[in-house]
């Protein structure tokens, strides 16, 4: 499996992120927990929902993904029970890029960060009080 690096990652989520506005915390993996409604301590609010949405367990929704490609061709997002919960995939670390392989893939690397609960990075984009 390819390791992308924490600040490829953080440039990625970027890119896909930057025009919502949206305020988001990076796991170790490349999982991606954005907040719609952020609480005045973003990491702890993430690793909440990561630690409640993220680890697979068997039987239920959490074993549900889907897959999504990213239109410049460079992986893919794959989501899964929580809206606001997606992990990427680049595209040069499946074997298989089939949809099905990947998204066993992401859904790997979201339980990962769901069990691990390493943030890597926090994307504060709430205005400032002035």
């Amino acid at each position: 499996m390819t390791v992308v690096d924490t600040e490829e990652l953080v440039e990625v989520w970027r890119r896909i992120l930057a025009p919502s506005g949206i305020s988001w915390v990076l796991f170790e993996n490349g999982t991606c927990v954005m907040l719609k409604e952020p609480e005045p301590e973003l990491a702890g609010q993430a690793v909440e929902i990561l630690q409640e949405f993220g680890p697979v367990r068997a039987g239920g929704p959490a074993g549900d993904f889907n897959v999504l490609g990213l239109k410049d061709g460079t992986g893919w997002l794959v989501t899964g029970h929580h809206p606001d919960v997606v992990t990427y995939v680049a595209d040069d670390e499946p074997a298989d890029p089939s949809h099905l392989a990947v998204g066993i893939h992401g859904r790997t690397k979201r339980h990962q960060d769901g069990t691990e609960l390493r943030v890597v990075h926090v994307e504060d984009v709430r205005p400032t009080a002035g």
